[in-house]
């Protein structure tokens, strides 16, 4: 698709740009490829602002409504920018009866965040999920792709102060 100008965003640099562009030249005519060219193309700039949604819809050939609709409809997509680190603490039935509303309330007076929030400096993003499956390390939460178990609301600094 390779446009001669691209739209101006400031989380979108030109090696991204071109990045997308491949992206869509390579599924533009693959049947059902929306989902993948999406999932790219929110692993080359981090999250899916509108500005890239219109973007894909114009080089996939479909409608801005269509686009917007599958990235609004899958938990995976994020139309918001994200955290360089992102915080899943769990919200289930055991990690909720050990304590883990203490340990977010924790990060959110630390932090200045809440439930689905982002730092302003994009440091962490604090999402709450429904199961880890690590009920036995209740109260659990995961940074990226670290497990932290057993976690008690005065040890959060500690670990979260190990992620820049």
């Amino acid at each position: 698709m390779a446009m001669d100008h691209h739209p101006e965003h400031p989380d979108i640099t030109a090696e991204m740009w071109t990045s997308i562009d491949t992206i869509i030249d390579e599924n533009n005519s693959v049947p059902g490829s929306l989902i993948t060219v999406l999932r790219l193309c929110q692993d080359t700039v981090g999250y899916l602002p509108p500005l890239l949604l219109d973007y894909i819809a114009q080089g996939m050939a479909l409608a801005s409504s269509q686009v917007f609709g599958v990235a609004t409809f899958y938990s995976l997509f994020s139309l918001e920018p994200k955290g360089r680190n992102i915080i899943k603490a769990c919200t289930g039935t055991a990690c909720y009866v050990k304590g883990i509303k203490e340990v977010m309330n924790h990060i959110g007076n630390k932090f200045g965040i809440a439930e689905g929030e982002t730092m302003e400096d994009r440091r962490f993003t604090l999402e709450g999920v429904r199961c880890l499956g690590a009920c036995g390390l209740a109260p659990v939460m995961v940074v990226n792709e670290d497990i932290h178990g057993n976690v008690d609301p005065k040890d959060v600094t500690g670990i979260l102060d190990e992620y820049s």
